[in-house]
């Protein structure tokens, strides 16, 4: 099997590693794809907590593919199943996944991509939010979840205002389904934007989907008294400061969204399938970019540099272009 190894910061390399044979509850899977995960940039970089090289195929944790062997014990898959996995050495054509983890995909979603694990997350970040008809949601950081939260917080009926600073991300905020869009720019003059387009209310659901300090701090100061304010960026580079005298003088209710119980991980990407299945959602729009397992660290630039017309990258774990 070929694998993707991050030897150090910058610097992915291709490897020939034997393929695996599944343990007992463990299933083999030929990856069709793995998606780009925001997360995968520090790692990337380099930063002084990470130590190289990483083992082969991570961190790639949104794959997808096709069941090539099952363990003696795994009752409820079997070879041809296509499924979405979570699994964490997913830059690679197989990785092993525990059964438990692999969700069948239907045959309406055949030749469809389906990063299960992001897609997921959207769906337990949206349960976490508590959405409900006829409330205004501010969603702070319009990329792929920023994107999957205003479908699905408009699905819902919610007014959303989708804040964001690249202009595509705001286009797309209002092609998913958002009421109004704001430039993040000015941190008052945003502000003022949303106390006019809710009369002083402000809002009853803020999402913060960037990850750092001066989106949190603006999503607080756009969650109206007892509203709530749900964290769904992925803070990953220190400590963060907040107002504790405006959280306790609004009382919010603040949301820290992000799942460690794989259960839950794996009912949120149950919950993407039917989702998408019945027409709820749709993130094809959103895969942008492809690279091919041995383009990793393009793939990786782009997440990083975002250039134009960039939203998600999808690794085609079958193709080798430059062997």
């Amino acid at each position: 099997m070929k694998v993707a190894v991050l030897a150090e910061p910058g610097h992915f390399r291709l490897e020939e590693k034997p393929k695996p044979e599944p343990g007992p509850n463990q299933v083999l899977l030929e990856l069709e794809g793995c998606g780009v995960c925001a997360s995968n940039i520090p790692p990337f970089e380099g930063r002084e907590w990470f130590d190289y090289p990483f083992e082969p195929g991570q961190p790639g944790h949104e794959g997808w593919g096709v069941v090539e062997a099952v363990g003696e014990s795994v009752t409820d898959f079997e070879p041809g199943d296509r499924v979405a996995a979570l699994t964490y050495n997913a830059y690679a054509t197989y990785d092993l996944a525990d059964a438990s983890a692999c969700v069948k995909l239907p045959e309406e979603l055949d030749g469809v991509p389906f990063p299960g694990e992001p897609l997921g997350c959207a769906m337990n970040i949206f349960r976490r939010s508590d959405i409900e008809e006829g409330q205004t949601v501010a969603i702070i950081g319009v990329g792929f979840l920023g994107s999957l939260m205003c479908a699905l917080a408009s699905d819902a009926g919610a007014r959303v205002i989708a804040i964001s600073r690249r202009e595509i991300s705001r286009d797309f905020g209002e092609r998913f389904g958002a009421w109004k869009t704001i430039p993040m720019e000015d941190h008052q003059g945003i502000i003022d934007e949303v106390e006019k387009l809710t009369e002083g209310d402000l809002c009853d659901r803020v999402i913060e989907c960037v990850g750092k300090q001066w989106p949190l701090d603006l999503a607080a100061e756009l969650t109206r008294v007892r509203g709530r304010l749900v964290i769904a960026g992925y803070h990953q580079d220190g400590a963060r400061q907040v107002d504790m005298q405006m959280w306790n003088w609004r009382g919010l209710d603040v949301v820290n969204a992000h799942e460690r119980d794989q259960k839950m991980y794996v009912q949120g990407m149950r919950d993407a399938v039917d989702a998408v299945q019945n027409g709820r959602l749709d993130p094809t729009p959103l895969f942008t970019h492809e690279f091919a397992l041995d383009e990793m660290n393009e793939a990786l630039q782009a997440a990083k540099e975002r250039p134009d017309g960039f939203m998600k990258a999808l690794i085609n774990t079958r193709e080798v272009r430059n062997a």
